[in-house]
């Protein structure tokens, strides 16, 4: 308490932290702000949009919203559209809403009724397996394809695989860094080192990445980063399909309100899973 004459230790933070019972629900006024906000999206793009946006305007505070990792994303649907000699259109559309395109180059044309009857194959056979584990399917797939679409399969596989491995390189959105120079007095040294560390997503996502399931919270010198050693930071996993597929955040001062704030970190994590789960 301020009246004790002095702020809190990342210890005493924690102790009250770990004695919080549960999160404790958002107030009817605060749901109604993040329905209204996310009622309108229309596409993934726009769902991680409003939702990070609505984070940072609920706890003033800097927000992040990781995008759902086509490591752990389940396929919803394969498209193979031709496009001009020797090129045809790959489109893969996740649970979470995410669209990949590629476009793939064959030795050959590929005739439009094979390309037809090949993408209802693919999607009666690959449609609810996570695109990670793709790869056995297709095998087998190709080994049973007539020899004029061995080709095919075999770009199609190559092309999921280096999507994946692109995705190694996660991405996240973030808004309202600015809300962090109104609580610069709680920066003991500076909040410089702070405002860095956002502008590297591979620390954050690095960061995100070791935090544990849930809701989770990182305080003071517990972030493996010294650029946080005076923030604190709190996540959530967010759920497609009941699978796990990133993470939600908030990073501030350590003197933040944590109640408050691990309840809009949670509530938008559920919204993020409802919607995208519905989608």
């Amino acid at each position: 308490h301020t009246s004790a004459g002095r702020i809190p230790t990342d210890q005493g933070y924690r102790h009250f932290v770990d004695s919080l019972d549960a999160v404790k629900p958002l107030s009817a006024p605060e749901r109604r702000a993040i329905e209204r906000v996310l009622s309108g999206a229309v596409d993934l793009d726009d769902v991680i949009a409003r939702a990070v946006r609505a984070l940072a305007q609920i706890t003033q505070q800097a927000a992040v919203v990781q995008y759902p990792s086509l490591q752990r994303v389940s396929l919803r649907h394969i498209e193979l559209i031709p496009s001009g000699a020797g090129r045809v259109i790959l489109v893969i559309i996740t649970e979470a809403g995410r669209v990949e395109q590629r476009t793939l180059a064959l030795a050959r044309d590929v005739d439009a009724e094979d390309l037809a009857s090949l993408g209802r194959c693919l999607n009666a056979e690959l449609t609810g397996l996570r695109l990670a584990d793709l790869a056995l399917p297709l095998a087998s797939l190709a080994e049973a394809a007539p020899a004029r679409l061995h080709e095919v399969l075999d770009v199609v596989g190559t092309a999921i695989t280096e999507a994946l491995r692109a995705d190694a390189e996660e991405r996240l959105v973030m808004a309202g860094a600015a809300h962090l120079s109104r609580h610069s007095v709680d920066f003991a040294r500076s909040i410089s080192p702070v405002l860095d560390a956002l502008e590297e997503q591979v620390v954050l996502l690095r960061l995100l990445a070791a935090m544990q399931d849930g809701v989770s919270v990182s305080i003071g010198e517990e972030n493996p980063y010294e650029e946080l050693s005076e923030a604190s930071v709190v996540s959530s996993t967010y759920d497609v399909a009941e699978q796990s597929v990133a993470r939600v955040g908030v990073i501030g001062p350590t003197r933040m309100d944590y109640p408050g704030t691990m309840a809009a970190v949670y509530a938008i994590s559920r919204y993020l899973s409802d919607i995208l789960s519905n989608r």
